[in-house]
């Protein structure tokens, strides 16, 4: 389900940096808004994706005037674009062996993980750091399944939770 912000100061959804503590919020339910929210969140969407080269081509597919895009432009916000609870850092020793660290991105790749980044220090006595930054809300396996089969794989001296 969909949310979006909406301001009770002019009953206008408004992105979650421009909160003061003056304004207040509301999570509504993306059926409940007046469509043209959901256009413009969409025509927002396709400019930052590239499926829309300008303003104007976005909200042709979208169906809404660009005068309608700019005046709630600033206003609409995806509330699942703001969240950022679902990302976490893995910490894993490997051992120098071929294939190893592509091992593991193959476990994140068939759990549904999103890899955001991958960090790899220089190897030393045999073994490398690896910290990995992944996208976990669209796992079809458990937290705890993802790092039991990292951490099983051959080549793993550790693999662990850093943050989030």
């Amino acid at each position: 389900m969909c949310a979006t912000l909406i301001d009770t100061k002019d009953n206008c959804t408004r992105e979650v940096y421009k909160v003061s503590s003056k304004t207040k919020f509301y999570i509504v339910a993306a059926d409940a808004l007046p469509e043209i929210f959901i256009k413009v969140a969409e025509a927002k969407r396709m400019l930052q994706t590239g499926e829309a080269a300008t303003v104007g081509g976005a909200t042709r597919k979208v169906g809404i005037s660009r005068s309608a895009f700019y005046k709630y432009k600033d206003s609409v916000q995806p509330f699942n674009n703001m969240k950022a609870g679902h990302i976490i850092t893995f910490y894993a020793m490997l051992k120098d062996n071929p294939g190893v660290l592509s091992s593991i991105l193959s476990i994140f790749a068939s759990s549904g993980a999103n890899i955001l980044t991958i960090n790899q220090s220089i190897p030393t006595n045999g073994c490398a750091a690896v910290t990995i930054s992944a996208e976990t809300s669209e796992m079809e396996i458990t937290l705890e399944d993802l790092i039991g089969r990292a951490s099983a794989a051959a080549g793993v001296v550790k693999f662990e939770i850093l943050a989030g």
